[in-house]
């Protein structure tokens, strides 16, 4: 209907730029639903927008405009409300149709080309492969797998991307962490640095690896810890003691060893997070390893050119990035003096590397204390030439647990809940799903336990499932009184439905098309589950007020062939948010 409405708002554009009435050019014509039905379905401001450039008053303009409308047999009426918004009243024959749209494109219907088939790579979870998904994570899977489906779903072509963060410093310290769990399970009395890794997780890589390996990586702890600086407990810098034990385990164990233990633990997590993130619904294109990526000389390519374009200089023996020069804050390291390359010097490569393989957008997915990392990377990106513009931050609030309306430690794993996994064996898939995609990405999540699991119409997830269910089940009803279905015959007098109840809930049937535009262009999936507890609302308001199964045949086919319009809808909204839509409950 959107679309039809644009259509009409253009070629009365097109008519008073023929007679003279109008000289500049139009911009975007945008049509919203209103939420007011006092003020019609849909309205647009049009008016109000060339009104500066036209010269003229943007209510003398909207009036010129209705004026020069083509007629419609789906707008009943439109008016001009405010300084000049037009208001577009649909016919009821309009909203009926809605009823045709819905079953004849089923889990296609809201569809669209709006995207015309540009391509995005959408980054979203990313975690360093260092120990198991936490509940954080949890919100940025949900959240990246619904944009990414929001994106196909209005003529994007969404890749959905994980960036393994395998070579950098952390997956060293993983990697010593097991080695002194390893030698501890050898009998080996090792005091655990202070910066380790020291979840359970880590004792079951060094048991495997003691299964697999036996003594082969044995070394006494004496030989392991002597001479070391003092780690934090006992006054000294931790970060310098355990790139000290990262150190003394390379020159024990070797290349070849190291790299023995250093790949079962990366595997090890790897295997754990896909499998997690596999139960919870969330695929990906492509697994992209940062070790694999930096092995190559693309990271040299790209320090090359910075250099031969004067934006890369040296600084106390370091390799400094002229960001300032594109709107940072202040100039960035790529190499240090000792000839390690900065993560930004590697991330900066990787998203070059984005654009070079032909993606028209790219878009990540992070937390909110990445804010700091936006200006430098696209700062690096305009050195290249490239679309700074077409790289989205999508940063997200935090997630805070709440049971009986206290909060849940999630500091260490003694905590009630610390993995993506325990709370999903807690509160399900479904539960999970919709909780964190309900707030917007600005908007902390405070995850109620109690709210998520009861059966209740205050719970949103259910109250949305527990209207399809309905549905079915008036459909089961049917079939127990010997009741045949005919949709043809409640098409063919889908104009019998014209309770207030009934115009409500076709209204809301009619903007799911725009409600996935609009989710999916602002990459807000919350635009979604707020769209579903409203029809979820319109519908159990319906049922409240009305019987399905009357003795009239004609409107009982009506009604049939509406509720089950709504509940394809309900079906088709929870299917691209991951949820189930249950036929019982």
């Amino acid at each position: 209907m959107k679309e039809h409405l644009e259509k009409l708002i253009g070629d009365a554009l097109a008519t008073l730029r023929q007679t003279g009435k109008l000289t500049v050019e139009t911009p975007s014509i945008q049509i919203e639903a209103t939420r007011d039905k006092q003020h019609g379905d849909f309205a647009c401001n049009i008016a109000l927008m060339l009104s500066k450039k036209a010269g003229r008053k943007p209510r003398e303009l909207a009036e010129d405009i209705v004026k020069a409308l083509p007629a419609s047999q789906s707008v009943a009426k439109t008016e001009i409300a405010g300084p000049g918004f037009i208001n577009f009243f649909l016919t009821k024959n309009a909203l009926h149709h809605t009823i045709h749209e819905i079953l004849n494109a089923k889990e296609k219907y809201g569809q669209s080309q709006k995207g015309n088939n540009q391509r995005v790579l959408v980054e979203f979870v990313s975690s360093n492969p260092t120990g198991p998904l936490h509940v954080g994570h949890g919100r940025h899977a949900a959240f990246g797998a619904v944009i990414a489906d929001l994106l196909d779903m209005v003529g994007y072509k969404a890749h959905r991307e994980y960036y393994i963060n395998d070579a950098g410093r952390q997956m060293d310290i993983l990697a010593a962490s097991v080695f002194l769990r390893y030698l501890a399970l050898c009998g080996e009395k090792v005091v655990f640095p202070a910066n380790g890794y020291q979840g359970e997780y880590v004792i079951d890589i060094a048991k495997e690896l003691e299964n697999k390996y036996q003594k082969k990586f044995f070394h006494s702890a004496e030989k392991v810890f002597s001479d070391l600086p003092k780690d934090e407990p006992a006054g000294g810098d931790k970060e310098i003691y355990i790139d000290a034990v990262i150190d003394r385990a390379k020159k024990l164990l070797g290349e070849q060893n190291y790299h023995l233990l250093f790949q079962l633990s990366l595997e090890r997590i790897l295997k754990d997070i896909r499998e997690d993130l596999l139960e919870f619904g969330v695929k990906f294109d492509e697994w992209f390893s940062e070790r694999k990526f930096v092995s190559s000389d693309v990271v040299d390519r790209i320090l090359q050119t910075l250099k031969e374009k004067e934006l890369a200089y040296e600084r106390e023996g370091a390799l400094w990035f002229r960001s300032t020069d594109f709107q940072d804050e202040k100039d960035r390291v790529l190499e240090r003096a000792n000839g390690q390359r900065t993560y930004f010097a590697n991330d900066l490569a990787y998203h070059i590397n984005k654009f070079e393989r032909g993606f028209d957008f790219a878009i990540d997915v992070f937390g909110s204390d990445h804010h700091g990392y936006v200006p430098r990377m696209k700062a690096g990106l305009k050195a290249f030439g490239l679309p700074a513009d077409k790289l989205d931050y999508l940063l997200l609030q935090f997630v805070m647990l709440y049971r009986g309306g206290e909060q849940v430690p999630m500091s260490t794993r003694s905590g009630s809940f610390v993995t993506l996994r325990e709370l999903r064996n807690e509160v399900g898939n479904d539960a999970a799903r919709f909780f964190y995609v309900m707030r917007r990405r600005e908007q902390g999540i405070d995850f109620d336990l109690d709210l998520a699991k009861s059966k209740t119409n205050e719970n949103p997830v259910f109250y949305v499932q527990y209207a399809h269910a309905r549905i079915c089940s008036v459909f089961r009803q049917l079939a127990d009184k010997k009741l045949q279905y005919d949709p043809a015959l409640g098409l063919k007098h889908i104009e019998l439905l014209i309770e207030p109840h009934e115009l409500q809930l076709l209204g809301t049937l009619a903007r799911y098309p725009e409600v996935l535009v609009n989710a999916a262009e602002q990459y807000e999936p919350a635009v979604l589950t707020n769209y579903l507890r409203e029809l979820a609302n319109d519908f159990h308001a319906y049922y409240n007020a009305h019987q399905f199964l009357v003795e009239d045949d004609s409107l009982r086919q009506a009604r049939l062939v509406f509720i089950e319009a709504t509940r394809q809808v309900i079906a088709n909204g929870l299917k691209l948010l991951g949820v189930f839509a249950p036929e019982s409950m």
